[in-house]
């Protein structure tokens, strides 16, 4: 019984909802993308450019306001920028 409990949350869980999440892997799928672009416009690059499912899944789960997103950041705000890989040797 306490195993089909378990099914049940897990598959109650599955369905309300999707957590959108975004890896450097992902998010670089959008790199050469149309920007500035609107939801819509973000979706059919992906799509076109044949990015993986969890990228159109993620910008999927945007909440569309009429928004034009200049950049990756304006998506996931996270995201390093090249600054972030320089390492500068004369600090250490």
């Amino acid at each position: 019984m306490q195993v089909e409990n378990r099914v049940v949350i897990a598959t109650h869980i599955k369905i309300i909802g999707f957590t959108m999440y975004w890896t450097l892997e992902l998010a670089s799928k959008l790199e050469d993308a149309p920007w500035p672009a609107s939801k819509d416009e973000l979706i059919d690059y992906a799509m076109r450019s044949g990015a993986p499912l969890e990228v159109i899944e993620n910008l999927q789960e945007i909440e569309d306001e009429g928004d034009i997103y200049e950049s990756i950041e304006d998506i996931w705000p996270d995201y390093p920028s090249k600054e972030d890989f320089f390492f500068n040797e004369e600090e250490y």
